[in-house]
């Protein structure tokens, strides 16, 4: 097994998703939130997954770490580069052992959605950082502060000396946000998960997040799994692009690629329903017609089928694409783009 994992993962690769599956049990049957979810993240790089709500993605991530409901039966392979451990499958870690305790917070670290969730009322700033330094670093109170405090100042926090001793309720959300993503560094990750870390924040405010990102990123040369449903933010922040749709990866490309020539007709709606700079005011933004279908008890077929302009009769609908590598790095799973080899044994149309 060991042998095998090993084969998985390049040297400069720092973590490898292969057909990551999550199903949860509800009284109406599986509902299959993530179906066959694959991308790879290189050293130093930022992939940005982005989608719909309800598509997959934050389940994706705490599956990385192992923190998503007991309810969620994870399967497939997570192959993370681990100090210590070498190439592992984190999928196959006790979720409470000890093994994915010195990759959770330390190796791999995540910035939450939420951060007036993420941090207790209960204790002050500087506490719940240093509840990772002093796990994962050093016992010693005094060098731990310190180390904390020296983060907080890098993320761009005020009087730090001030601020470590407050309560979350006396941070704005701005910077409280910057308490949350110290508190994610505190330890140096390898891989830092960001989840919508910009979705309750004004814009300028948003942008200076976003610059701290980057610049902690060349001081620390992490790699960024970046989730969002903002494509504007995609487009500055992201190396690379995974667009989800309904638990799959349907198109994956270096960001000025697919913002340059989308293929999946998903894609193309996503960047045709953002407002651009010299548009009419009378001028209606494109909307993709219908819903997502609820991931339970799928027919057979493309999960976009029902709401693709471009789909094909008895293809769409019978056969469920794969991700075909079109050049340049460039991936998408649509029979529209890339036909259907299936359908052409047994004599159907793909054009």
């Amino acid at each position: 097994m060991e042998q095998d994992v090993k084969q998985n993962v390049t040297d400069d690769t720092i973590i490898k998703v292969r057909d990551l599956r999550i199903n949860i049990k509800v009284d109406e049957g599986t509902l299959t939130a993530v179906r066959g979810v694959d991308f790879e993240i290189k050293k130093g790089e930022t992939l940005g997954l982005v989608g719909e709500s309800g598509c997959g993605k934050s389940l994706t991530s705490k599956a990385i770490l192992g923190i998503n409901d007991k309810k969620c039966k994870a399967s497939g392979e997570i192959i993370f580069d681990a100090d210590g451990m070498g190439p592992v499958n984190l999928l196959d870690l006790n979720p409470r052992g000890k093994e994915i305790r010195s990759v959770r917070g330390k190796q791999i670290s995540m910035i939450f959605q939420e951060p007036m969730v993420a941090f207790s009322p209960m204790y002050t700033i500087g506490d719940q950082i240093n509840e990772a330094t002093r796990l994962h670093i050093t016992k010693d109170k005094k060098e731990s502060k310190k180390i904390s405090l020296e983060v907080m100042k890098k993320v761009g926090i005020a009087n730090a000396e001030k601020r470590y001793n407050q309560y979350p309720h006396e941070f704005s959300g701005g910077m409280l946000q910057r308490a949350l993503i110290a508190m994610a560094l505190v330890c140096n990750p390898k891989l830092l998960i960001a989840d919508e870390p910009t979705t309750a924040l004004d814009v300028t405010i948003q942008a200076q997040i976003l610059e701290i990102m980057k610049e902690l990123q060349k001081d620390f040369g992490m790699s960024i799994l970046f989730i969002t449903h903002d494509l504007g933010v995609v487009a500055g922040m992201c190396d690379r692009v995974a667009v989800m749709y309904l638990g799959r990866v349907v198109e994956t490309a270096p960001a000025a690629e697919l913002y340059a020539h989308p293929m999946h007709p998903y894609t193309q709606g996503l960047l045709g329903s953002v407002h651009k700079i010299g548009t009419k005011n009378q001028d209606r933004l494109f909307s993709i017609e219908g819903t997502v279908p609820l991931a339970l008890n799928l027919p057979a077929g493309c999960g976009f089928y029902e709401r693709c302009s471009k789909r094909i009769e008895g293809v769409c609908n019978a056969y469920d694409p794969e991700l075909v590598d079109v050049g340049g790095e460039h991936k998408i799973a649509c029979f529209a783009c890339t036909g259907c080899p299936n359908a052409k044994k047994e004599g159907k149309a793909d054009e």
